[in-house]
C-alpha cells in the first residue's frame, strides 16, 4: 500500500463509456479511489450501492468517487446500468493501476494461492497526495466510513 503523504500516482483509463479518465485531471478536488475484485458480485455490488447512495454528499465535500477492478468497460457499463450506479467505473484488465496501488496481491481461498485483487480504498487529496488508505476492506457500511472521514478532512 502506498504511504500518507506520498504523492498519488497518475493514471489514465477507460470509464464506462470508453472515454479516457485521468486521476490528475482531479486537481483541486477530493478523489475516493477504491478497488475492488468484480463486477456483478455481491460485495462489490453492495459497495458500489453504497457510495452510489451518498454520491451527492461526496459531491458536496468537492470529492468524486473513482472505482477501478480488472474487469472490461463493457461489464462495467452494464453493471451500471444494472444498478443505476453514479459512481465513475474505470477498466484497468491489464491491472498496471491495481500494482501501482498495491491492491493486486497475492491471496489465499480454501487452501488455494492465486492473484487477486484486495479490496482498497485511497482518499486523496486536492494536491494529488494520499490523504488515507483503508485496506482488506469490509463492503457493508464502507462508504459510510469514507465519508466520515472525508467530512474530517
Amino acid at each position: 500500500m502506498l504511504e500518507k503523504g506520498s504523492q498519488a500516482p497518475d493514471f489514465t483509463l477507460l470509464n464506462s463509456d470508453g472515454e479516457k479518465i485521468k486521476l490528475s485531471d482531479y486537481r483541486g478536488k477530493r478523489v475516493v479511489l477504491y478497488f475492488y475484485p468484480k463486477d456483478n458480485t455481491s460485495g462489490c455490488t453492495k459497495e458500489a450501492l453504497e457510495f452510489t447512495e451518498l454520491i451527492k454528499d461526496f459531491e458536496n465535500s468537492n470529492t468524486v468517487i473513482l472505482g477501478v477492478s480488472p474487469d472490461s468497460v463493457s461489464s462495467h457499463k452494464k453493471f451500471e446500468e444494472k444498478h443505476e450506479l453514479k459512481v465513475t467505473l474505470l477498466a484497468d484488465p491489464e491491472k498496471k493501476v491495481l500494482e501501482k496501488y498495491g491492491a493486486w496481491q497475492l491471496k489465499k481461498l480454501y487452501g488455494r494461492e492465486y492473484m487477486g485483487v484486495v479490496r482498497s480504498t485511497y482518499v486523496i487529496d486536492e494536491k494529488g497526495k494520499i490523504a488515507e488508505s483503508f485496506t482488506k476492506v469490509k463492503a457493508a457500511g464502507h462508504a459510510q466510513k469514507v465519508m466520515d472521514l472525508v467530512c474530517s478532512l
